[in-house]
This record gives structure tokens, C-alpha cells and sequence, in this order.
């Protein structure tokens, strides 16, 4: 495997080893009442599944144990076990060569990106890919393939007990993997945590739990435990018999995190198509890719010493810089006069005249501080000229915390990628737009179709930004000023929604109380748990 010296041998094994409360309930689940399975590991570092089948005395008919690493399958190989083989190799070659199918399969498969693969890896990954029907690309990680290839070595009734990213439930490139699953297992349970297993890297985990039973069900569950000891408590029982049918259509799994009721109005209402999508009425792209922020977007005071005011433009780059809907002229010099990054530089091309010192010299810094030999600015004829300079009709913001943020763009400010643009199509209502946005069901559908992450985080990319649904009604532009003045009050988002869910969604759309009910407790419930990553939460 091709390291890289910048980044740590254990993050390139993907060796966070698995805590013994995770292991020990994975294999209660997994052999709950079994004696003669046969067993697989794909990637056994150190070997806690083997050390734990040993310590608890589980009885079975083979074990075989898979890791890259010699001197982590040097310790796999010191644990005593009967019937046990360890090979000294990559899985992906395994999983390609080997005729032998198994029982069980399970681990904590590493966390590796395709840029980390060698060579030969890529294409045995891709080929695993292939056998499946599945297409890999390069933003595939490690542990897709680790799974995708465990479901080819499966028997008919197997199960599959994997540690897994929280990735699995969101992310795009995971969607086929996720598609794939459901088809090719009837029960699947997910477990969830409310803290981080694995604090130090930010990084949420789950339990992936699959079997197969040659029915022709597909049932999904999702359980959540606030901490590694409920996994002792928990009943296996309770995992035999999912109780949500899964929807093969589902974009994600976090839609899984939800009460039947709650997903069969989601459903209802996406399949009746009364409420239309955010991409009915505009378009979304990232914003302005400068190569470096820091370098890029200044304040006054670095206009002031360099004289760089020919080339300042007033911009927003930080969602603290936006306090409402409304991003107006007044706001934007609120925030110069607070020294804050309220300007981008835009340099002309070509080599400027040597009387602009000030602009030179600034230049020269970046030359020094190694601004031009980053990769957006490498590429470029003038490594300091900005592409893409489009001023947007509104903001959204592509890092959100309590709630997701639509803003009108009235300062007439460039972004950087930390916002997304929007440009609205013709015969939209911009204040209509902006205010249509604001009530809980558009929150509930950023919270499924974005992503979140360790630290209470909610990004979402433009493609699913133009999902959301979006209750348009050009009688909604009178709401504008109401939203942005209590926005600037600092009234709590729950006062807003109530004052908007009645004008916008009852009104507008006819939901009923229920209804109305139904979408605010689905974004409650996403919101919160994605917050409890951060320790807060709405109350």
C-alpha cells in the first residue's frame, strides 16, 4: 500500500480498532444459538473478534482471518483457537481468488480512501465492484468494498456484523451500496450511538447487521443507545424481526431513523407531488472556489495596508456574518467595520503594472507563504486570478448548525464555497422564495438529504439542496419582513416555525395539524440527534 508521510500509518490501515462492548455484541447476534458456523474476518488487526470468540468460548466449525498487515496478523496468529487460518493478505485479492463461503462474516473493516489504494488494490476493488453489478469510482473508501465483497462470500443464510462509518447512511457514493444491501438481505438492523465511539477522529459509527433468510421480505430497523454499556442490555430478540419495509427508491437510510407513521407521510407527500422541489425554482452551485480563503477574502485593514481597494469587493464568507434572510448593503458594512473577511480580492490576469505596488506586493506574499502551488491555484494561467465570478441571487449555506439557512443575497456580495449560490429561474419571486423556505417540513427535508457530521453539523451539496422540498406560494414574498425581523430579534426557531407552518404550509398547502405535527417532530428528531454529536440539542 503507497503511504503518504503527511498522514499516520493508523489512519492509512484505517486501524481504529474496535471497542470490546461492540465486539462482544456482534457476536451475541451473530451466533445466537449456532454451534457450527463457518467464520469470516475480513480485516482482523489485532485480532479483539478472535481474542473475544476465545474468551467467551463460542462454539463453531471454522474461522478464517484476513489482514494486510504482518505484524497485526502476527498477533491474530498467537491467539489459540481451533480449526483457525489467518492469511497474511489483501481482501480485496481474497475475496477475488477464494471458492470457500461462509456462515458469519463480520468486523470493523478499515476507513481507507481510494487515493491510498495501490494499484493493484484499485483493480481488485473494482473488480469486486463488477462482480456485483455495481460501478466504483474513485470517491469509493475502503469499507464499500470490504462489504460488497463479504456479500459475495455469504451463504444463502448468512449474516453480515460490521462497524461501519455513519457515512453508509448518507453519504452518495454510498447510495448503490445502500441499494444493494436492502436487495440482497431481509433483515437489517442498524444501531446507532448518541456519543461518539470514536471521539478522537470525530467519526460516528454504527452497527450494520444483515441477514439473509430466503424469504422474499426486506425489513429495516434502527435502534439508538446513548453509550457501549446499553449494548449488553439490549435484546437480541428484538433484532429478529424488522419491522419497516424498505423502500428501494430511498435516497437514505436516515429516513430509517424515523416512526412508520412518520415515514409513510414523507412518503405520501413526496409521491403525490402536492409540494414541489427547491429546483423547480432555481439553481444551485457551489460558490466561488478561490484556492484559498484565507488569502482571498480580507479585511479592511488588509486593504488598507496593501491599497488593494481597486480590487476589494464586498463578499460574505462565513455564515457568523449573516444574522437573518435578508443579507442587505447595511449588514455587509456592519461587517467591514467589524474587521471581518468582508472582502474578496478580484486581480486582473496577465501580470499587473509595476505601479501597483501595493497589489504586487500582496501577490509576492502569497508566492512566499506557498498560496500558488495549492492545486485549484497551480492549474490556473494567473495562479491569483479567481474563476467563476458570479454574483448570486440568494445564499445557502453549506455548513449548517441548528437549523438550514436560505438568504437573500441583497448586498449583491460574492461567496465562497462556505455558501452555496443560488440563481433563480425566470418568474421567481425572490422574497416568495426565500420566506417559502422557512417552516418545518423544508427543515425536516434538508435534515434527510444532507449529511452530518461529528460536532453537530449539517452540510448538504447543491444537487441535494435542490431536492428539498419547497412549498412555493408567490403569496409567501409578505412573510419576508416578518421572518427577518424576528430572525434579527433573535426569537427561538421554534416561535418562527409556528408563526410560518400556519401561514405557509396550512394555509398555503392545506396540511393539517397532524401533518403540520408530523414534519416538525421528523426535523426535531434529526436535528437533535445530529446535535447530540455536539452536546446540544433544541429542547
Amino acid at each position: 500500500m503507497q503511504l503518504i508521510s503527511q498522514t499516520s500509518d493508523k489512519k492509512l490501515r484505517g486501524g481504529f480498532y474496535t471497542p470490546e462492548e461492540i465486539v462482544e455484541f456482534i457476536l451475541r447476534w451473530s451466533f445466537n444459538g449456532s454451534k457450527t458456523a463457518d467464520i469470516l474476518e475480513p480485516s482482523c488487526g489485532d485480532g479483539i473478534f478472535l481474542k473475544l470468540i476465545k474468551k467467551n468460548e463460542i462454539e463453531y466449525n471454522s474461522i478464517t482471518a484476513i489482514e494486510l498487515n504482518e505484524n497485526e496478523a502476527a498477533k491474530a496468529e498467537r491467539i489459540r483457537l481451533r480449526n483457525k487460518k489467518v492469511y497474511i493478505s489483501d481482501f480485496h485479492t481474497y475475496c477475488n481468488k477464494t471458492e470457500d463461503r461462509f456462515d458469519v462474516i463480520l468486523g470493523n473493516p478499515p476507513y481507507i480512501r481510494y487515493q491510498y489504494f495501490d494499484k493493484d488494490q484499485q483493480l481488485e476493488a473494482e473488480r469486486i465492484f463488477k462482480n456485483a453489478g455495481l460501478v466504483y469510482s474513485k470517491l469509493t473508501n475502503a469499507w464499500v468494498s470490504f462489504v460488497v465483497g463479504s456479500c459475495q462470500l455469504l451463504r444463502e443464510r448468512g449474516k453480515i456484523g460490521f462497524v461501519l462509518p455513519a457515512e453508509i447512511l448518507q453519504v452518495s457514493y454510498a447510495k448503490q451500496l445502500r441499494k444493494f444491501i436492502s436487495l440482497n438481505f431481509n433483515k437489517i438492523n442498524i444501531i446507532s450511538f448518541e456519543k461518539l465511539v470514536f471521539p478522537n477522529i470525530q467519526q460516528e459509527v454504527i452497527i450494520l447487521l444483515c441477514e439473509k433468510d430466503e424469504s422474499s421480505e426486506h425489513r429495516i430497523d434502527h435502534i439508538e443507545v446513548r453509550h457501549l454499556s446499553e449494548l449488553k442490555s439490549l435484546d437480541i430478540l428484538k433484532l429478529k424481526s424488522p419491522t419497516k419495509k424498505i423502500d428501494f427508491n430511498s435516497n437514505k437510510w436516515t429516513f430509517y431513523f424515523l416512526e412508520q407513521e412518520e415515514i409513510n407521510f414523507l412518503d405520501n407527500i413526496s409521491k403525490n407531488k402536492r409540494i414541489p422541489i427547491l429546483g423547480k425554482y432555481a439553481e444551485v452551485e457551489v460558490g466561488i472556489t478561490t484556492g484559498s480563503n484565507d488569502f482571498f477574502t480580507v479585511p479592511i485593514s488588509v486593504v488598507n495596508e496593501f491599497g488593494l481597494h481597486d480590487y476589494a469587493k464586498p463578499a460574505v464568507g462565513r455564515s457568523v456574518q449573516v444574522s437573518s434572510i435578508i443579507f442587505s448593503k447595511q449588514d455587509w458594512l456592519k461587517n467591514r467595520d467589524k474587521n471581518a473577511k468582508a472582502h474578496l480580492l478580484v486581480f486582473p490576469g496577465k501580470h499587473l503594472s509595476t505601479k501597483r505596488n501595493g497589489a504586487n506586493k500582496y501577490i509576492s506574499l502569497g508566492e512566499e507563504l506557498g498560496i500558488h502551488k495549492g492545486y485549484k491555484c497551480e492549474i490556473r494561467n494567473d495562479w491569483f486570478v479567481v474563476p467563476s465570478l458570479k454574483i448570486s441571487d440568494a445564499l445557502f449555506v453549506r455548513r449548517n448548525h441548528l437549523f438550514p439557512k436560505l438568504i437573500i443575497n441583497e448586498a449583491k456580495a460574492y461567496s465562497t464555497d462556505t455558501m452555496h449560490r443560488i440563481f433563480l429561474r425566470l418568474g421567481t419571486n425572490i422574497n416568495a422564495f426565500i420566506a417559502s423556505f422557512y417552516n418545518s417540513l423544508s427543515f425536516a427535508y434538508s435534515e434527510i438529504s444532507g449529511r452530518s457530521y461529528g460536532g453537530g453539523v449539517l452540510e448538504l451539496m447543491p444537487s441535494e439542496v435542490e431536492k428539498i422540498l419547497l412549498p412555493y406560494k408567490k403569496e409567501n414574498e409578505t412573510l419576508v419582513k416578518e421572518i427577518d425581523k424576528m430572525m434579527r430579534e433573535q426569537k427561538n426557531i421554534e416561535d418562527i416555525l409556528k408563526f410560518t407552518n400556519n401561514c405557509i404550509l396550512k394555509k398555503g398547502f392545506g396540511l393539517s395539524n397532524r401533518e403540520i405535527e408530523l414534519a416538525h417532530n421528523i426535523w426535531k428528531k434529526l436535528s437533535n440527534r445530529r446535535l447530540m454529536r455536539n452536546g446540544n440539542s433544541f429542547n
